[in-house]
């Protein structure tokens, strides 16, 4: 994800921030963060910062 300026914020909102600023819809932010939620439950919930490309193939395949 793009530097958002501060690193303070929780991660729902450095989505959220992300998202709004390139003005994409509310339906689409939705979308982002189901699937956001998603892939951080099926990987056990540790913290996002922790989760790499292995994780992701993971998930993927």
């Amino acid at each position: 994800m793009p530097s958002t300026g501060s690193t303070n914020l929780r991660l729902r909102d450095q989505v959220r921030r992300v998202i709004r600023l390139n003005r994409y819809s509310i339906r689409t932010e939705k979308s982002y963060w189901y699937w956001i939620r998603y892939y951080i439950r099926f990987q056990g919930v540790p913290h996002p910062q922790a989760m790499g490309a292995k994780e992701i193939r993971e998930f993927l395949t």
